[in-house]
């Protein structure tokens, strides 16, 4: 923990530590939930689907890790319980019960949903109260942004083969 890093944020601390905390327990749960999907997803366009979920479970867990290393900076300690993480979660997690495509890029597309609200609002938080915080944010922001707009791509295609193949 750096003194000075710590004196440049213009807002509390411990407030948004706490903050950073729920969205790396989102981060975690948003791991697993792209991780499990690319493994049991099922149907038209399978093999796309798994390269774009692997692809996000990637970015995700990275998140993870830029956002603890952001809480760590700033004095506190990341979530260190992963039953903790479900709690803590600002976005929750959708179990890909029903592995059909479409139920697991809706299930992905709801949660980058919840993802964009939750980093808009860190974003308009530290904008100008924490120049650090609010760079590491928006790069979030920004690869949220990016999945959302994969995910409903993958999904019109989907849509639009399934619609071609009733003709």
């Amino acid at each position: 923990m750096g003194t000075k890093g710590i004196e440049i944020v213009d807002m509390d601390v411990k407030q948004l530590i706490g903050l950073l905390n729920r969205a790396f327990a989102d981060e975690w749960l948003a791991y697993y939930q792209y991780w499990i999907g690319a493994k049991v997803v099922k149907g038209p366009m399978k093999e796309a689907v798994i390269a774009e979920l692997t692809q996000h479970a990637a970015d995700e867990l990275r998140h993870a890790d830029m956002l603890a290393l952001r809480i760590i900076q700033l004095g506190g300690t990341p979530v260190t319980r992963p039953e903790q993480w479900y709690s803590q979660s600002n976005c929750g997690y959708d179990a890909p019960d029903s592995p059909f495509v479409k139920d697991v890029l809706d299930q992905n597309i709801k949660g980058e949903q919840c993802a964009i609200t939750t980093y808009k609002n860190l974003v308009s938080l530290t904008m100008s109260r924490d120049p650090v915080t609010y760079s590491i944010v928006l790069q979030i922001l920004q690869d949220e942004v990016e999945h959302e707009e994969d995910l409903q791509a993958e999904l019109e295609d989907l849509e639009t083969l399934l619609t071609a193949a009733a003709k």
